[in-house]
């Protein structure tokens, strides 16, 4: 057990959180072990330590979740190694050294045919293994200032006074749409209703054997029904815009 914890240091865990993990794996392989089958008690334990460890590492590397998929999980533990031997051939194959060189070219199309993963995956598993987590208040001014990451982080929400201005904008429109919708007859504004402003929007044909009319009614009347609001509506406001949303 201690040898599989070992293999598993580079990752920034204590060996000893690493040996309890395994622990946790042997305990699971004893519960499920089966004698009647042929194999080893040792070797069926294994793949359960390993496991054990590894979901450790996973969930423990780093504060965003990292390996929720199989092709992540195998992407995480196999790059660097299967990075460093591409590298390392590419290096022999051109007679440079490693420090002569800033890697392979194309070693990401080459892992990926290798753990059979998209290509996409390899390069966002790439970017993740480099990018250490950093706090939000780690301090980025130089100078002392105090300035940190969090300081620079844009608040893309409308300001309060924008906010305020489309809540009563809102409140007039709908006022404006009531009043006009009593100014239709009863079929109209169902109509209306039912075709505009009950979210989904029903079909013609579902409004016309709704009313017992036809398609082309049902059409007609919907048609009037629009020109009566917009002379409503246009009577109450000063000009057009009002009728949009601010921006």
């Amino acid at each position: 057990m201690i040898g599989v914890a070992r293999r598993f240091r580079g990752y920034g865990l204590p060996l000893g959180d690493l040996i309890q993990e395994g622990n946790v794996g042997l305990m699971q392989a004893a519960r499920r072990f089966d004698p009647g089958r042929d194999v080893r008690f040792a070797t069926y334990a294994c793949w359960w330590i390993r496991a054990a460890i590894q979901d450790d590492v996973l969930r423990n590397w780093s504060v965003v979740r990292t390996g929720t998929t199989r092709a992540q999980k195998s992407l995480f533990f196999g790059l660097r190694s299967l990075r460093a031997r591409i590298e390392m051939k590419g290096h022999a194959a051109s007679g440079r050294s490693a420090a002569q060189d800033d890697g392979a070219p194309g070693w990401q199309e080459t892992v990926a045919a290798k753990l059979a993963v998209p290509l996409a995956e390899v390069a966002a598993m790439h970017q993740r293994l480099t990018a250490p987590d950093m706090s939000l208040s780690t301090p980025v001014d130089v100078t002392g200032g105090g300035t940190s990451l969090q300081d620079r982080i844009a608040d893309e929400r409308d300001d309060p006074e924008l906010v305020t201005l489309k809540a009563r904008d809102g409140r007039r429109r709908r006022q404006w749409l009531a009043a006009a919708l009593n100014e239709l007859s009863p079929r109209e504004r169902l109509i209306i209703i039912a075709r505009w402003l009950n979210g989904v929007g029903d079909t013609l044909d579902t409004l016309g054997r709704r009313l017992g009319v036809s398609k082309e009614r049902v059409r007609q009347l919907e048609s009037r029904a629009l020109d009566k609001l917009r002379r409503v509506i246009g009577a109450r406001i000063e000009q057009t815009a009002d009728l949009f949303a601010s921006a």
